[in-house]
């Protein structure tokens, strides 16, 4: 299960793992093709077994039965490999490239080290940068960051100093950053503008002096109060929209797992007829070491065994079990990730071949259970963690699970159908005059699916799209 749930990205990482702990496990020599065996039918048993650790007592090591480690015509141990025509062969010829990053933080200090600070006003500096978020806002209270300096670093300093290296920071690139908050990080990206712009002007009074009014999108109001026609409204809202709110994004890098989606399948459209396979890297090369092999053959040969060479020999099988086990429960991994995948790939074929999410029928988790009889906990811990690359993009399995609905003829239909035709319909609205809830749970009625209006509001919502009177535009 621990297994299942790894991604690809860091699968390598755990195979590492383990082969730094068990020298009994390494990778198989390049050019050497076996077939894909399926996991031994004691896999399910022996993931309950303990290590087993001797005693000390001699009886322990008086029938050490080692010919299944050490038979001539059995390459069972040795063609322990991972290879099958669901994989694909890694391209060994491709230059993979690597992204050279620099973070926003560095960007500052990149920044900070060409001004010319004493060492204590630098050292402060660097404290209020390390205080900035990865959005480029400064949300730490002054005091708390003279207790900062105070505390860990030994410096004495007053809020009026931080505050005056804080206004020093906010002309650095990019515009709007070490700001409190976004009222105080838009005005800060105005006036790097053109002062005699009359939109930049009519923009900062907007931002000054109506800044809830702004972002409730009331208009009308700010119209009226600064006497402003359309054409003068639509230049400042415009000028306030092109602006930044998270000046810190741009440079901000998330974690290699999160920043980097590694397709775990791949589905082709060869000619009408859908072809899965598991990404290469799924598959590692793995077998128990023809080392110990060695030794246990060596053991076997000998006539004199004295209590060290069997504990040593206990050692050894101990090594090589865990091993085998682990390439087990590797090959379980790949057995239940394609036997899933397929299950999801036959239960919505259309969409695969069309990309149209309209076609997708109802699909829950219980359907794909049922079909790979696999626990359902299985079942959700493939469809959470695994992507799949398609002509169409790549998808997050969950991507295809989705509740039915009934339409009026009495028809199943997936509700990621309807949050489709819920989404082209606020996309293609009038957005001087948007649809409201009661509007769309109308058209939608019409349409012929039974849906109420607070449903609508739910999906709104689940699709990250706002009340309709934030959806205004001029």
């Amino acid at each position: 299960m621990k297994l299942l749930q790894v991604p690809t990205a860091v699968l390598e990482e755990r195979i590492k793992e383990e082969l730094e702990e068990n020298p009994a496990l390494e990778y198989g020599e390049d050019g050497q093709e076996e077939e894909f065996k399926e996991p031994s039918e004691d896999f399910e048993a022996k993931e309950g077994e303990e290590d087993f650790e001797p005693d000390g007592s001699e009886n322990e090591y008086d029938n050490i039965d080692i010919s299944e480690y050490v038979s001539e015509g059995d390459d069972d141990i040795a063609d322990y490999r991972l290879r099958d025509d669901n994989y694909p062969d890694p391209d060994e010829s491709r230059t993979i490239p690597v992204r050279v990053e620099t973070t926003f933080h560095d960007h500052l200090l990149d920044q900070l080290g060409m001004l010319s600070l004493d060492d204590r006003r630098a050292r402060i500096a660097e404290q209020i940068i390390g205080s900035i978020d990865d959005d480029g806002y400064l949300r730490r209270e002054v005091s708390a960051i003279v207790d900062d300096l105070s505390f860990s670093q030994n410096v004495q300093t007053e809020e009026e100093e931080i505050r005056d290296l804080i206004k020093l920071i906010q002309q650095f690139d990019p515009p709007g950053v070490c700001c409190v908050d976004l009222k105080e990080c838009l005005v800060l990206q105005l006036k790097r503008k053109s002062p005699e712009d009359p939109g930049v002007v009519n923009a900062t009074q907007i931002l000054d002096n109506y800044f809830d009014e702004f972002t409730k999108k009331h208009y009308e109001k700010i119209q009226r109060s600064l006497n402003l026609t359309d054409e003068d409204l639509k230049e400042a809202i415009g000028q306030i929209i092109r602006l930044n709110p998270k000046p810190g994004g741009n440079y901000s890098v998330m974690n290699k797992a999160e920043s980097y989606v590694i397709p775990d399948f791949f589905i082709m459209n060869n000619v009408g007829k859908l072809e899965l396979s598991l990404n290469s890297k799924n598959a590692p090369d793995l077998r128990i070491s023809e080392g110990y092999r060695d030794m246990l053959k060596e053991y076997d040969r000998g006539d004199k065994k004295d209590k060290r060479q069997k504990e040593a020999v206990l050692f050894i099988k101990q090594k090589i079990d865990a091993a085998k086990w682990f390439i087990d429960a590797i090959k379980q991994r790949q057995h239940t990730l394609l036997s899933t995948m397929e299950a999801i790939m036959n239960y919505q074929y259309d969409f695969f071949l069309t990309g149209d999410e309209t076609t997708m029928r109802p699909m829950i988790l219980k359907d794909i259970a049922d079909i790979t009889q696999l626990d359902i906990s299985t079942v959700s811990r493939v469809a959470n963690s695994k992507y799949v690359q398609t002509e169409f993009g790549t998808f997050k399995l969950k991507f295809f699970f989705s509740e039915s609905l009934s339409t009026d003829s009495g028809e199943e239909v997936s509700t990621r159908e309807v949050k489709k035709i819920l989404s082209d319909m606020i996309e293609g609205e009038n957005k001087r005059k948007p649809l409201s809830d009661e509007n769309l749970t109308k058209m939608l009625q019409d349409k012929g699916y039974n849906i109420a209006r607070r449903t609508v509001a739910k999906y709104r919502e689940q699709l990250n799209i706002p009340v309709a009177r934030l959806r205004k535009e001029l």
